[in-house]
């Protein structure tokens, strides 16, 4: 008797299906934001994220942002003395920018010519990958290799003041070595401003 009384309510569990309350699985399956580590800072996505079939391969659904990854960069008074773009013993080298961890890279140049006399010409940026290989052919055969430049240019008898156009470039090397030449016979005073950010948004189909 005793045994038939504890067997009952077994049986019951196992021929009965256990249901969760709607408002449990509610909660489990609330849309919330998702933060992506090793990048330079914690990333943030915001909006819409459906991650399905767990565990297989994840399937992001929807629109996705990344906010917070952005930096800029300031190097101003730069004097450029006349100098061939890729001769490495004339232009004026700037240092070495850190890119690892960004996708897109905007330029900006202005300036102006140290003399109200001058030649017409361009005064330009360049940014080399500081790679071995690459940095041997830039100074062995003045080539330069997966560049991201700016230039601007300059008309005899015209303003003494320069700027470039604004282009974003994307980036595909973690450092460069920043190098600025001036085909203008006079020297240029010239101000450089980079902005480094990732694609602004990630979409993707359902």
């Amino acid at each position: 008797m005793f045994r038939s009384l504890i067997a009952a309510p077994l049986l019951v569990l196992f021929l009965f299906p256990v249901f969760i309350p709607r408002s449990l699985q509610a909660q489990g399956s609330q849309i919330s934001d998702i933060n992506i580590k090793n990048f330079p800072e914690t990333q943030q996505i915001r909006g819409e994220v459906h991650i399905n079939n767990f565990p297989e391969l994840q399937q992001v659904k929807g629109s996705v942002s990344i906010e917070g990854m952005t930096r800029s960069i300031t190097k101003e008074g730069l004097v450029v003395p006349t100098s061939q773009r890729a001769e490495v013993s004339e232009m004026l080298y700037a240092g070495a920018i850190e890119t690892e961890g960004f996708t897109s890279l905007l330029i900006s140049l202005q300036g102006e010519m140290r003399s109200d006399v001058f030649s017409s010409g361009t005064i330009g940026v360049l940014l080399v990958p500081e790679e071995r290989s690459i940095l041997r052919v830039l100074r062995e055969a003045k080539r330069v290799q997966f560049p991201i430049e700016c230039k601007a240019q300059t008309k005899s008898g015209a303003s003494v003041y320069f700027e470039s156009e604004q282009v974003p470039q994307r980036i595909a090397f973690p450092r460069y070595k920043m190098y600025l030449y001036n085909t203008v016979n006079k020297s240029a005073e010239a101000n450089v401003y980079l902005y480094l950010s990732n694609a602004p948004t990630v979409s993707g189909r359902p």
